[in-house]
């Protein structure tokens, strides 16, 4: 088995060495993973500049990368260019803060999974609920590993990431494992107005998350009850739900040659 890790936290960072410590026990290991911190950066890639990639050494892994890019970038670039071997799955993380609920849409993290899926290799983000400095990243490392050897045993979905996040407890203090949605996710994003040394103005953007109500089987809840959340994820955005309802009512907007409703005043007629 071959394993592409990679995050958004940097090559360095201690997260990702836990997890190649961990699963180089497993499969080959290759570490492609940007040259410093890119949180944040949601599914972004690198069109209008050049990447920079560089050999880099990170102990028990077959072959290691550093991108000058985003996570994504680094997940296009190692399957479709810089590894040779077929990959059999994407392991990105263990990210240094959690990715809960709508944080899956700027997550890089995440991002970074979900590109592994697109470019059909299943996928898995990891993240550990705590931006504290020092954190033992061991444990979420480990279940990790128990993850990857069931969707091994069980058979590894090609079209969903399993987006796991894991509380930042001892060990004897987290109660479990839940399957989880997601939950609801907001800040209040407060920015802060400055001015650089020539006047000019500028913002620096903080806040903090909002306690809102959480529905029982999100992830967000299932964190914070002290239980390990797995949320099956898509990138399919498709509202479901809408679409035999649009398809009716917008028809009726649109009843009729459809071309000439254009052509007087730009506007469709409105046919009620």
């Amino acid at each position: 088995m071959r394993i592409l890790l990679t995050n958004d936290d940097g090559i360095y960072a201690a997260g990702l060495q836990a997890l190649v410590n961990e699963l180089s026990a497993l499969a080959e290991i290759f570490v492609v993973a940007p040259d410093r911190e890119r949180s944040g950066t949601g599914h972004s890639i690198t069109v209008f500049e050049p990447i920079k990639v560089q050999q880099a050494k990170v102990a028990a892994a077959k072959k290691s990368w550093t991108v000058g890019g985003t996570p994504v970038d680094c997940v296009k670039l190692a399957i479709s260019k810089l590894i040779d071997e077929k990959i059999d799955l994407v392991v990105s993380g263990i990210n240094h803060g959690p990715n809960l609920g709508t944080d899956v849409l700027y997550s890089g993290t995440v991002s970074a999974a979900v590109e592994g899926v697109i470019m059909g290799v299943p996928a898995i983000a990891v993240s550990l609920n705590s931006y504290q400095r020092e954190m033992d990243f061991s444990f979420a490392a480990r279940f990790t590993r128990k993850a990857v050897n069931i969707l091994k045993s069980q058979g590894i979905q090609q079209d969903t990431v399993l987006n796991i996040n894991i509380p930042a407890l001892a060990t004897e203090s987290i109660k479990g494992m839940r399957i989880t949605k997601l939950g609801v996710r907001n800040y209040d994003n407060l920015f802060e107005e400055r001015q650089d040394p020539r006047g000019n103005t500028y913002y620096w953007m903080g806040g903090g998350v909002m306690e809102e109500p959480q529905e029982a089987d999100s992830d967000v809840k299932a964190v914070q009850d002290s239980y390990i959340s797995i949320t099956p994820i898509h990138f399919d955005l498709t509202d479901y739900r809408l679409i035999q309802e649009y398809k009716s009512s917008w028809g009726d907007y649109f009843a009729g040659p459809f071309m000439e409703q254009f052509y007087d005043s730009g506007e469709p007629h409105d046919n009620n």
